[in-house]
């Protein structure tokens, strides 16, 4: 992918997912790491980490605790000794990483950005060279779903901004190609989020109403996984748009303050 970095695509494709699950090896001066080792149930994929991360393997990094990105880290551990990194608030009570990241720390030469939205705990990492491992912050093929209540859509802008204000510049994001120059791309994703929560607004001065119906008005999905996806994205609109006090909730009816 660049000097210094691997990449392997899990067998996982899917309407979420692209192609799969991209899992970066990456060397660097503290040693050889892996990011985000994939799902658990890809045996093939697994082997080929293993394989490909040799005698001078250092460490597992997470960008966050969906199963897609973490779900083969406790068994590459396991199979290879390796600690696992994580967030610091990494919400998974039910495995103990190795050590926690936040916000500004170095690690593998790569420096630590907390970049909460997709999921609270999520981690992007930042190469001095301009390499972006962006995870599903950013993907390069599909905006990201926001899902409350572990995904926050006004965390989610915030740090979309955030991106949009550094210079790195290329991406490697968890699913999707390589985006070069991607700070136009970053900025056609905030705008297009601020797009929809217009709509929202727009629906809900007609009437108040439902999540749902607020969903298929504004998104008009028909494919039912799509569809479902849109109405968890419209819920975290409408929860942003109550933490800035523009929308009131009676029950389950939304309307306009």
């Amino acid at each position: 992918m660049a000097e210094g970095i691997q990449r392997i695509v899990a067998d996982n494709p899917g309407k979420m997912t692209y192609y799969g699950t991209n899992t970066y090896i990456i060397d660097s001066s503290d040693g050889r790491f892996v990011i985000d080792p994939g799902p658990v149930e890809d045996h093939d994929h697994f082997e080929a980490i293993v394989e490909t991360l040799g005698e001078g393997a250092t460490g597992i990094l997470v960008t966050h605790h969906h199963s897609d990105h973490f779900g083969a880290a406790p068994a590459l551990r396991e199979r290879t000794g390796l600690p696992v990194h994580v967030s610091r608030v990494f919400p998974d009570d039910a495995f103990e990483p190795d050590g926690y990241l936040d916000d500004g720390d170095v690690i593998a030469g790569l420096t630590v950005l907390h970049t909460p939205g997709h999921a609270s705990d999520h981690l992007c990492f930042a190469r001095p060279d301009g390499v972006l491992f962006s995870g599903d912050h950013m993907m390069g093929w599909n905006s990201s779903i926001v899902s409350p209540p572990d995904g926050n859509m006004r965390d989610y802008c915030a740090q979309l901004q955030r991106l949009i204000d550094r210079n790195d510049r290329v991406c490697l994001p968890g699913h999707g190609p390589v985006l070069h120059d991607p700070q136009p791309y970053i900025q056609r994703l905030l705008d297009n989020r601020m797009r929809r929560e217009a709509e929202i607004l727009a629906h809900l001065s007609k009437k108040p109403d439902t999540i749902k119906n607020i969903a298929v008005s504004v998104y008009k999905k028909s494919d039912p996984h799509i569809a479902m996806a849109a109405e968890r994205n419209a819920a975290a609109h409408l929860e942003k748009l109550l933490a800035e006090a523009r929308v009131t909730k009676n029950n389950e009816i939304w309307n306009l303050t």
